[in-house]
């Protein structure tokens, strides 16, 4: 680096660092840096939204911290008018502060029903793409305490059972990336202080407002129990308690792979013993949903009334032979065998 281009630099560093001179600012980066652990480069995802901007800053001085390589991307959907437009308007903000912004285009055509899921999987699948590109394993999502609570009620709705319920966590796995959301601990309204105070203004996406999503119509009555009392707290305590719950369960889970499982030609066949379905009925369900993935080479598990139809015909035959997700599923004497199909 030149000597013109490292003082650049350092002016830079100092400009934004400079910022959390602010109280407000240097307590909620705290909290955001002892939720991020890691040392290696990594991608934000930025959506225009004061979260993402806020996740935008933060990690930006967390790069600055730990001399990491941070690359940022938006992606425009092109489900609204003005998609376009609000992208470049973004990208511009944040060059203003030193951030760069790559702009990911979804291309094709667009789905008429189940819109918002449909645009997230496709988001995800853009932003899996770029970072194995960049052979990078780490994507930052910028999923804060209230989306925590959101997803919660939705899952709620949707009869999921306790995986379900907690499923927006700090980290998953998902097209072979780690999707990391440091934001969870933080409330929304110190992400908007931060987008104020740095940024000056933000993208309003107009579907936030609009109750014919189900999750607007979540955001709205919780915000009605939040007037009557809700204590967020007590509620931030019931997920943890449900996630320690899981994670006893998860044990149970590995514990019956490792005694009742037996793999063949490179999991193309798998070979369940008598005692797999021993267990107790949630360990046993996840445990055949998880082998009817890694058998079916499938990422979405199959629905949840099909798997329990199977489990209760292995139970009550003796012998059979049905196919359900990608496999061809066999009972013969008391041992069952799963093949891809």
């Amino acid at each position: 680096m030149s000597l013109k281009s490292l003082n650049v630099s350092k002016k830079t560093h100092k400009f934004l660092l400079d910022k959390l001179k602010d109280k407000r600012t240097l307590q909620i980066y705290k909290k955001f840096e002892s939720n991020l652990p890691i040392k290696k480069n990594f991608i934000v995802a930025v959506s225009g939204g004061p979260d993402s901007l806020a996740l935008s800053f933060l990690t930006k001085i967390y790069s600055i911290k730990k001399s990491l390589d941070v690359k940022y991307f938006i992606v425009d959907h092109r489900l609204r008018k003005n998609s376009t437009l609000e992208a470049k308007y973004v990208k511009k903000k944040l060059k203003n502060f030193f951030i760069k912004l790559t702009i990911l285009t979804w291309k094709g055509i667009k789905p008429k029903k189940n819109i918002q899921s449909i645009a997230r999987e496709k988001r995800y699948k853009l932003l899996a793409d770029i970072a194995k590109k960049y052979k990078i394993n780490n994507i930052l999502l910028g999923h804060h305490l209230d989306d925590l609570f959101e997803n919660f009620f939705i899952r709620i709705l949707r009869g999921s059972g306790l995986k379900g319920l907690i499923s927006l966590d700090r980290e998953t796995h998902k097209n072979q990336v780690n999707l990391i959301r440091p934001l969870i601990k933080i409330d929304k309204k110190d992400l908007v202080y931060i987008t104020d105070y740095i940024f000056g203004s933000y993208i309003n996406d107009p579907s936030n407002e609009n109750d014919n999503f189900k999750r607007v119509k979540i955001r709205n009555f919780l915000k009605q129990l939040s007037l009557e009392g809700l204590d967020r707290k007590k509620f931030f305590l019931t997920i943890k308690n449900l996630k320690f719950a899981n994670e006893n369960i998860e044990f149970y889970i590995k514990k019956n792979f490792e005694d009742n499982v037996t793999s063949l030609n490179q999991k193309n066949m798998v070979i369940l013993k008598e005692n797999f379905f021993s267990q107790s009925d949630e360990v046993v369900f996840r445990s055949f949903t998880e082998v009817l993935k890694i058998v079916g080479k499938k990422y979405y598990a199959v629905r949840g009334k099909k798997i329990d139809k199977v489990i209760d015909l292995i139970k009550a035959k003796s012998s059979f032979k049905v196919t359900l997700g990608g496999c061809l599923i066999k009972k013969v004497n008391k041992t069952i065998i799963l093949s891809k199909e």
